[in-house]
C-alpha cells in the first residue's frame, strides 16, 4: 500500500468519526482498534496497541497537566481570582478603557494561575461584561479584550498545552514553559497598546466615568494580599524551572501546593472546595489521558505505515524558502482552529509537523511558541473557534454572533503580528532558554 493510501486510511475514519459527533478520545481508540488489527497482523496487533496505550498514560512527564488543573480548580472554586479583579480594579482607578484594560490584566494573571483559556473567557466574561455593558461600552471594546486575554492561557505558564505539546512532540516541557512567557507577554502588550489607541481615537467606545479615588495605603494593602501572593504562586511554577531548582513535573507540584496554601491562608479553603478541586482536574485529567494514549499510539501507527516519512517528503519537496514552509504550516493551524478544538489539531498534525521543521533545520522549541500562538489565534478565530462560543454563553442577552465576530478580529491581528514578530526575531524564544540553569 502507497503511504498516501495508509494516510487516506487512516485519517479519513477520523475525521468522520469527529465530524459526527464522536468524542476526540473514543474516535481516536476507534481508528486504532481497526488500523492495528489491519496493519499490525490481527489479534498480534491488539495486543501491541494496549501495549502502547499502557506505555502513553504511565510517563512521567504528563504529571504537571494534572497539578496545573488542580491548581486551577483551587483557584476557581475557592474564590481567590475574583478577589483578583477587585484587587486590579482598585489599581486602575478612572482610567479611559479600565475595564478592558483589567480584561487583558485579568488574563495575564489568570493565565498564570490556571492554564485554562476557556475558563479564562469564562470567568472574565462572566464578571467584567456586565459591568462594561452597564458602563456604555460598545461590543468591540467589552468582548473583544475578553476573547483576546482569555485566549493567553495557552501562551503563560502553567499552559497545559505546552505540556501536551511537549509529550506529543517528545520535546523539553521545560524549555517550551520558559519560551513561551515572553511571546505571551508581547502579546499583552499589543492588546494594551491597541485597547489605549482605540479609546484615543474613538472615545465613545469606552465612555469614561467616575470611581472613588483609592488611597495609597488601601492599595497597597490589595496588592499585599491579592497580587503579590500570585507572584509567589506564579515563581513557585516557572522560576523554580528557570532556576534549575525543579523540573516541571516537581515545578507543578510546588505551584499546586502553593495555590492550597494561599487558599488556606485567606481562609477560603474548605472541604466543599477541596472537593470540588480535585473531582473537576481529576474528570479532565481522565479525559486528557484517554486522548493522549489513543493519539500516541495513532502516531506510531502513521509512522509504521509510512504516512508520516511520505507527508515529511511531500512537504520538503514544496519548491519554497524553508521559512515559508513554515509559515504555511502555522496558517495551517489557524485555518483547523477555526473549525476543530486545539487537542485534536495537535495531535493530528505534529506528528508531521515537527519531523518538517527539524529537516529544515529550525529549532523545535521556536516552532513550539510559533505553533501555540497559532493555536490560540485559530481558538478565537471565525466562524467556529471554541473560545467565540464560550464568549456567546457570557454575553449579554441579544448579543449576536456577529458582535462577537467583529469583536475578536482586532485581537486576531494583534495575534498575527505576535506570530510574525516571533517568526523573524527567534532570540525572543531562544534568549529565555539561553539564561537557564
Amino acid at each position: 500500500m502507497e503511504w498516501w493510501q495508509a494516510f487516506i486510511a487512516i485519517m479519513g475514519p477520523l475525521f468522520v468519526l469527529m465530524f459526527l459527533g464522536m468524542p476526540v478520545a473514543f474516535a481516536f481508540l476507534a481508528v486504532n482498534f481497526v488500523g492495528s488489527f489491519l496493519f499490525f497482523g490481527g489479534f498480534i496487533g491488539l495486543i501491541q496497541l494496549v501495549t502502547q496505550v499502557s506505555e502513553a498514560i504511565s510517563t512521567f512527564t504528563l504529571v504537571p497537566v494534572a497539578l496545573f488543573l488542580v491548581m486551577g480548580e483551587i483557584m476557581f472554586h475557592s474564590g481567590i481570582g475574583l478577589s483578583l479583579m477587585d484587587a486590579l480594579d482598585k489599581w486602575f482607578g478612572s482610567l479611559r478603557g479600565r475595564l478592558a484594560l483589567m480584561a487583558v490584566g485579568g488574563g495575564v494573571l489568570f493565565s498564570a494561575l490556571t492554564g485554562n483559556s476557556m475558563g479564562s473567557i469564562a470567568l472574565l466574561g462572566s464578571t467584567l461584561v456586565p459591568e462594561m455593558e452597564k458602563r456604555g461600552y460598545k461590543k468591540p471594546m467589552s468582548l473583544g479584550p475578553i476573547l483576546g486575554s482569555g485566549g493567553l492561557a495557552i501562551m503563560i505558564p502553567p499552559s497545559g498545552l505546552a505540556v501536551l505539546l511537549g509529550v506529543v512532540a517528545e520535546l523539553s516541557i521545560g524549555k517550551i514553559l520558559i519560551a513561551i512567557i515572553l511571546p505571551g507577554i508581547i502579546m499583552a502588550v499589543l492588546y494594551a497598546l491597541y485597547i489605549i489607541g482605540r479609546c484615543i481615537v474613538d472615545p465613545d467606545v469606552a465612555p469614561s466615568f467616575q470611581v472613588e479615588p483609592i488611597p495609597w495605603p488601601e492599595k497597597l494593602k490589595v496588592a499585599a494580599v491579592h497580587i503579590l501572593p500570585v507572584g509567589f504562586i506564579i515563581f513557585m511554577v516557572v522560576g523554580v524551572i528557570f532556576a534549575g531548582f525543579a523540573t516541571p513535573s516537581e515545578s507543578a507540584a510546588s505551584g499546586a501546593f502553593a495555590t492550597f496554601l494561599l487558599a488556606v491562608f485567606q481562609r477560603r479553603m474548605s472541604w466543599t472546595v477541596f472537593k470540588k478541586a480535585i473531582v473537576g482536574s481529576l474528570e479532565i485529567s481522565v479525559m486528557l489521558l484517554l486522548i493522549i494514549s489513543g493519539a500516541l499510539a495513532f502516531t506510531q501507527m502513521l509512522a509504521f505505515t509510512g504516512a508520516t516519512s511520505g507527508l515529511v517528503d511531500l512537504i520538503l519537496g514544496i519548491e519554497a524558502s524553508p521559512i515559508a514552509v513554515v509559515g504555511l504550516m502555522v496558517v495551517l493551524v489557524i485555518l483547523l482552529g477555526m473549525v476543530m478544538s486545539p487537542v485534536p489539531i495537535m495531535l493530528v498534525t505534529l506528528p508531521v509537523f515537527i519531523p518538517v521543521v527539524q529537516q529544515l533545520g529550525f529549532d523545535p522549541i521556536w516552532f513550539a511558541v510559533l505553533y501555540l500562538i497559532a493555536i490560540e489565534t485559530g481558538s478565537t478565530s471565525p466562524p467556529f473557534g471554541a473560545g467565540l462560543f464560550v464568549m456567546k454563553g457570557v454575553a449579554p442577552q441579544g448579543t449576536g454572533m456577529n458582535e462577537i465576530y467583529r469583536a475578536a478580529v482586532p485581537f486576531l491581528v494583534c495575534d498575527v503580528l505576535a506570530i510574525l514578530i516571533v517568526l523573524f526575531i527567534p532570540a525572543i524564544v531562544s534568549w529565555p532558554i539561553s539564561l537557564m540553569f
